[in-house]
């Protein structure tokens, strides 16, 4: 992961989301059993795939103009927005004993872990 995603930001709270899936498993299949589970996460695995698609390209833009970043700003998010969607989409067409619940449920906790990569750093502090 680290030699594809260097922005540390977005690297960062991908970890964030892998850690919160195992948590969300736990919790979920302590509620609702083995399906329930696997649909939190999936529900996890849908909001980690869009972000690290998102972070993958944000970390291959090289240019510096304004108008460069912007345009690598709104493809990278298009791409997520796309992915979450036909995600979403497979899952809850593909799994048959999904629990909505569980799902939706983790899939809107780690879309909400992602918004906090404003408070992470770009570089640690050096005391």
């Amino acid at each position: 992961m680290a030699t594809f995603i260097k922005n540390r930001p977005l690297g960062i709270i991908l970890l964030w989301q892998m850690l919160f899936s195992i948590v969300a498993s736990v919790v979920c299949g302590l509620l609702s059993g083995i399906s329930g589970a696997l649909s939190g996460f999936l529900g996890v695995l849908v909001s980690v795939i869009a972000g690290g698609a998102y972070a993958v390209m944000v970390s291959r833009h090289s240019g510096y103009s304004a108008g460069g970043v912007l345009r690598t700003a709104l493809r990278a998010e298009a791409v997520k927005i796309f992915l979450v969607v036909m995600l979403l989409w497979i899952v809850f067409t593909a799994y048959k004993d999904l629990n909505p619940v569980m799902f939706i449920g983790s899939f809107i906790i780690a879309v909400m872990i992602s918004s906090m990569a404003i408070f992470v750093a770009e570089k640690p502090r050096v005391k």
